[in-house]
């Protein structure tokens, strides 16, 4: 008995069954309709959006600086003329002084390690740079004063030689650069293992030295996002209050910075100048916003 023929299939022209560029950009907008939201819902999500930001964003930072005014101009500055406000101020000044250039210089020799060279532990390196962003400020206070205070590992040692750390200005700014540490950091890895080493492969092979190449072709190349990151890691030293709360002491007119000053403030039932003083964290909170809306434009345009 003869086998039965194959079924027969319509020939498939692989040439012709791939649409042409016209014809691709003649559908998208069609496909984007029909995958697309109804105007309703995209509506309705911007609605949200903006009531989100509303409620938890622009009337919190309405109220700070209402209530800031409301016993007029003159009790406003005269918060700030305070001796107690005015060493408040000093010190977060020379904290974060002190923190930011400190995080900028470990974040740029991090970023350039992780980015450029591959080594043993280089994950651990990443994950340990993440560390304070999944501690709690207050717990890092704590281990500040496990380390150093009386009590502590180095405690005697620190007594004996007449070093004191916790309860003083050392203390605070260790404990500022443990919660800031990773913003430099993390702005600049992405850039760098985005951008390569040929750049400074070929400053190198031109007889640049390794300082030519890293004021010339690095810094230059990364500019915007270490900029980036020194603004958020400046506010996040300025407004810390956790881990700065732990290690101070609250000795006022020593060792309290401005979020400190402001909870003693507040907890004295002196409103007027707990809000005054608060509304110079806002303002800066909105300082940074700015900074980092500009910086960012610049950074993705620097990026294209």
């Amino acid at each position: 008995m003869a086998a039965a023929p194959p079924p027969s299939f319509p020939a498939v022209k692989t040439s012709s069954s791939r649409p042409s560029a016209a014809t691709l950009q003649a559908l998208t907008p069609h496909r984007v309709a029909s995958v697309g939201h109804s105007p309703a819902v995209r509506w309705t999500l911007i609605a949200l959006a903006f009531l989100f930001l509303l409620l938890f964003l622009f009337l919190p930072l309405a109220a700070v600086f209402t209530e800031a005014l409301r016993k007029g101009a003159g009790v406003y500055f005269a918060a700030f003329t305070e001796p107690s406000a005015l060493a408040a101020i000093r010190l977060t000044l020379l904290t974060a002084a002190i923190a930011v250039p400190l995080n900028t210089l470990f974040g740029l020799a991090a970023a350039w390690t992780i980015a450029k060279f591959r080594f043993p532990g280089r994950s651990l390196l990443v994950t340990l740079i993440d560390l304070p962003f999944a501690v709690s400020p207050v717990v890092a206070g704590l281990i500040y004063v496990l380390l150093y205070g009386r009590n502590g590992w180095l405690g005697p040692w620190l007594q004996a030689h007449n070093v004191r750390i916790i309860f003083a200005v050392p203390g605070i700014v260790l404990a500022t650069i443990f919660v800031t540490f990773p913003f430099v950091a993390r702005e600049l890895i992405p850039l760098m293992e985005s951008q390569g080493d040929n750049d400074e492969l070929a400053a190198l092979s031109l007889g640049a030295s390794s300082w030519q190449t890293l004021w010339r072709v690095t810094l230059p190349n990364v500019k915007w996002a270490l900029l980036y990151g020194v603004i958020l890691c400046n506010a996040r030293a300025m407004g810390e209050f956790g881990a700065v709360s732990v290690v101070s002491g609250h000795i006022r007119g020593q060792t309290n910075t401005i979020p400190l000053h402001v909870e003693i403030l507040y907890n004295d039932y002196n409103f007027a100048a707990a809000f005054a003083v608060a509304s110079l964290l806002a303002a800066l909170a909105l300082v940074t916003l700015v900074l980092k809306q500009f910086i960012g434009r610049r950074k993705k345009a620097a990026a294209d």
